[in-house]
């Protein structure tokens, strides 16, 4: 357990192709978003589903497989660690964003049609 400190596994799908930028120092990123649902039964028998969307951005040699494989709608699990940032924005006002920070890709499926 000394090694879970900070660890995230999702598995969701994507809601829009990933972003590629290349930044000034000629590293890579990717980021998208990951829907996650839960469905439960309310004890009225009535079934909820509850999707949460996730902000994930990859770096390294993971932005190569990102681009290629991981479209609208792929099905993936990924790992890595969330992180909180905050800024101020146009108008001052203090914005507080989380970010999962991705270690690890596996896909499982092909995009929804």
């Amino acid at each position: 357990m000394a090694n879970i400190r900070n660890k995230v596994i999702l598995i969701g799908r994507l809601g829009a192709d990933p972003k590629i930028v290349t930044l000034d120092s000629e590293q890579r990123l990717a980021n998208f978003r990951l829907a996650t649902n839960d469905v439960y039964i309310k004890e009225d028998g009535e079934k909820i589903q509850n999707t949460q969307w996730h902000s994930i951005v990859v770096w390294g040699k993971l932005v190569d497989i990102t681009s290629r494989f991981l479209k609208k709608g792929t099905e993936v699990a990924v790992e890595g660690k969330i992180i909180y940032k905050n800024y101020d924005d146009k108008e001052g006002i203090t914005r507080y964003v989380s970010e999962i920070v991705v270690h690890d890709i596996q896909l499982l499926g092909s995009a929804t049609k």
